[in-house]
């Protein structure tokens, strides 16, 4: 038994430690947006539902024929074991993003994917085989416990302490001692002659008890799928949720795989581990908060938020998964019982990944999941008879729960802001434009989620001004006006190149002048659209202005190979995605492309305005790894004038301009740090605010 727990704990491992290596790589590829790893967690499942697919339908097959087809799959692996994708899978303007990190996956993982996937119901029902007496559940929970494992030490310590290529290596050499072991199990499973299991109808339980059904019809399999769909778009959901409003990173990945797992492996640890009245408490307490945190929003901390969907994540797998385990069936319909779960969390996350962007122009997800488990697991409870056995008095508040938890969520999903007139969704978030009356005169207003970025006035001559993040006294504002090159005696010297990496509503064009160039780098087409047809910022601008659609980085470091620096005199770095920083734009190599497209004395800033996350120790390390200064300036707001607070670092080496006193006023010197962060990691909590 000991090698068959060994393989299974291994390839759990394995299969959940290459999910955010993985996901790591692409990421910075893709704009780091969050809908990257939603993507990426469709091809898991996916890849899941076909390894467990596999595994039922060599489960059919005569013992010889499964043992020889698997091992020539095992040998096939072996060809694919270096998993790091090559870089021509990198994509180009216009690319549709979900169909290319699709085929990079199947291209890179798939084969390896697909053997492991099929490791816990394959390997199970040959422990039947062999041990017919013994529940080959346990090898469940196994590898649960492995997959929890290998999720908890990737952010801690193989993230922080092994580069991506490095990781990447380690992970083929324990691919191939995984190959090695799993084929010693099929072998010896074709040595050992066919037993018969005794009363198959009758599984036993840990306890020497029968449990699970005898009879595992068409309703037992569409219950199957309904409870680990609703799971699975919980998961994916949640972690939207988190990932949308803060940033983009493994440990944001893993905490909701985390606690995902965890309700596996406890449900089938052993048979009472998951008790209905209990747990059905404990959903009804998360439930409140989890409700109420989508009308509070933005007033609700980061640890309060990250807390309440988690609890409220963990909840209701955890009753879902305990309805799965609760009806599990004998143990010669093993695999048909995990294709049934598998195929679940194939349908739960094509419904977040897929379904979600286009039906829904909002983040609603999340509420619907919510709303549709709590009808599953009431489903659940009927179909098992637990109404015919409750009390009379508590059929009514179990009802009127259901109907108000389903309600709230249903008022939330069709919530608008006043003053919306558009909104749409795509792969990289939701936009949203708002018109809005200002004591100045109305105003039109850009939000990306639940963050406003960029706003502009409609009437005359207050059209032209910059506000909101980008106010006179804003660091942009400061660079803009107070470069050197402003002061120039001769005028026809004047002119700036600037860069601006996001475009947002095109508001940094304002600043532009006769002579000036303005070269906006955007990736998200809708943008582009929503800056031209709302906002006037663009098209006002005395500044030649260019647009290069696609990731900043990405395209920068084509222009680099292409031997084709911009030299910039102003580069400024403005990308959210919604208020989640794209982390890849804020590493030391991603830095060092910045300053390769930047003239000598130039200026390069980061707008770090931000809830949660104090960014100007990452920033400040990285200028003094490069020997620049870096200043922060923090303006405040002006309600009368449109002015938001913000905060912008300006990184150069140019002592004339931070000699001004127009900027040496406005600004305060930003001490550097030991918070490198790198393309191989970036520590989030390092930089959490308080």
């Amino acid at each position: 038994m000991s090698t068959f727990a060994l393989t299974v704990f291994l390839g759990s491992f394995l299969l959940f430690q290459v999910q955010p290596l993985i996901g790591k790589y692409i990421l910075p590829w893709f704009g780091g947006t969050p809908a990257v790893w939603t993507t990426c967690m469709l091809f898991f499942q996916t890849a899941l539902l076909a390894g467990y697919a596999y595994a039922h339908s060599a489960s059919l097959l005569q013992r010889k024929k499964q043992i020889y087809l698997h091992l020539a799959l095992l040998t096939l692996s072996l060809l694919f074991f270096h998993i790091a994708p090559s870089a021509a899978w990198k994509p180009f303007p216009g690319d549709e993003p979900i169909t290319r990190i699709l085929l990079l996956l199947s291209a890179t993982i798939g084969i390896p994917y697909l053997i492991l996937a099929s490791t816990a119901p394959l390997t199970q029902h040959w422990f039947s085989k062999l041990f017919p007496g013994k529940s080959p559940y346990r090898l469940y929970a196994v590898s649960n416990a492995s997959s929890l494992l290998a999720l908890l030490t990737y952010p801690f310590l193989v993230e922080p302490h092994l580069p991506l290529a490095r990781q990447a290596q380690i992970w083929g050499g324990l691919f191939f001692v995984y190959v090695l072991l799993n084929g010693w199990c099929a072998a010896k499973l074709l040595r050992t002659p066919a037993v018969t299991e005794p009363n198959p109808g009758r599984p036993e339980t840990d306890d020497g008890a029968a449990s699970g059904e005898q009879i595992a019809g068409p309703g037992s399999f569409l219950m199957w799928i309904l409870l680990s769909a609703c799971g699975s778009a919980l998961l994916v959901s949640v972690t939207n949720q988190l990932c949308q409003e803060v940033a983009v990173v493994p440990f944001l990945w893993v905490l909701p795989l985390v606690l995902y797992l965890a309700t596996f492996t406890i449900v089938f640890s052993r048979d009472k581990s998951y008790d209905r009245v209990l747990w059905g408490l404990l959903l009804a307490g998360a439930l409140i908060p989890g409700v109420r945190v989508l009308d509070l929003g933005v007033n609700v901390s980061l640890p309060a938020q990250i807390i309440i969907y988690l609890t409220v994540l963990f909840t209701l797998c955890m009753v879902c998964h305990g309805e799965l385990a609760a009806q599990k069936p004998a143990p010669h319909h093993l695999t048909g019982y995990y294709l049934a779960i598998a195929l679940g969390g194939a349908i739960g996350g094509a419904s977040v990944a897929i379904a979600a962007p286009l039906f829904l122009s909002s983040f609603g997800e999340y509420p619907i999941a919510v709303s549709a488990t709590c009808l599953a697991i009431t489903g659940s409870w009927y179909r098992q008879g637990l109404f015919n056995r409750m009390p009379h008095w508590l059929k009514v508040p179990l009802g009127a729960g259901v109907a108000a938890v389903c309600l709230s969520m249903g008022v939330h999903l069709l919530r608008k802001d006043p003053g919306e007139i558009y909104q749409v969704r795509n792969f990289y978030g939701v936009l949203r434009v708002l018109r809005q009356p200002d004591k100045q005169g109305e105003k039109m207003t850009l939000m990306h989620g639940r963050v406003a970025h960029g706003s502009q006035f409609t009437a005359g001559t207050l059209s032209r001004l910059a506000i909101s993040y980008y106010g006179d006294d804003s660091g942009a504002g400061l660079a803009l006006r107070y470069h050197p090159l402003r002061r120039n005696p001769n005028p026809a010297d004047r002119a700036l190149k600037a860069g601006v990496v996001g475009l947002g509503a095109g508001t940094l064009a304002a600043y532009g002048r006769t002579g000036d160039t303005f070269r906006f780098y955007e990736i998200n087409p809708d943008v582009i659209r929503i800056s031209d047809h709302y906002f006037s910022y663009r098209r006002a601008s005395a500044a030649a202005v260019e647009i290069v659609e696609g990731d900043a980085r990405i395209m920068m470091e084509a222009e680099l190979q292409n031997n084709n620096p911009q030299k910039f005199d102003v580069l400024m770095i403005d990308a959210f995605s919604s208020d989640a920083i794209p982390i890849h734009l804020l590493t030391r190599q991603c830095f060092e492309v910045y300053l390769r497209h930047l003239k000598p004395d130039g200026l390069l800033l980061f707008h770090i305005t931000n809830r949660f996350l104090d960014l100007a120790p990452v920033v400040a390390t990285h200028a003094a790894a490069s020997r620049l200064q870096a200043v922060m300036v923090t303006s405040q707001a002006d309600p009368a004038r449109g002015i938001w607070k913000a905060d912008w670092i300006v990184v150069t080496d140019n002592e004339r301009f931070l000699a001004q006193p127009e900027v040496k006023s406005r600004s305060q010197a930003v001490p550097a740090s030991s918070l490198l962060w790198t393309d191989d990691f970036a520590g989030l909590w390092q930089v959490m605010r308080n």
